[in-house]
């Protein structure tokens, strides 16, 4: 899903994912397995997990819909 905001963005990237896979926990193993690290951009507890690829590019897992 992509969603428009009305900031700008102010550093390098201006697209932000959000993925929602079946296993929320898999998937942030998977991606941390291949490369990516944890994000800490003030969410607090969350249901989604924030990480960032080796570049520093964020994007998030989100729970699984259901």
């Amino acid at each position: 899903m992509f969603l428009a905001v009305p900031e700008e963005k102010v550093i390098k990237n201006r697209l932000h994912c959000d993925f929602t896979p079946d296993d929320q926990n898999a998937e942030v193993d998977r991606v941390l397995a291949l490369g990516a690290r944890r994000v800490d951009i003030g969410q607090g507890d969350q249901t989604w997990v924030v990480l960032a690829d080796p570049e520093g590019n964020e994007f998030c897992i989100l729970a699984a819909e259901g």
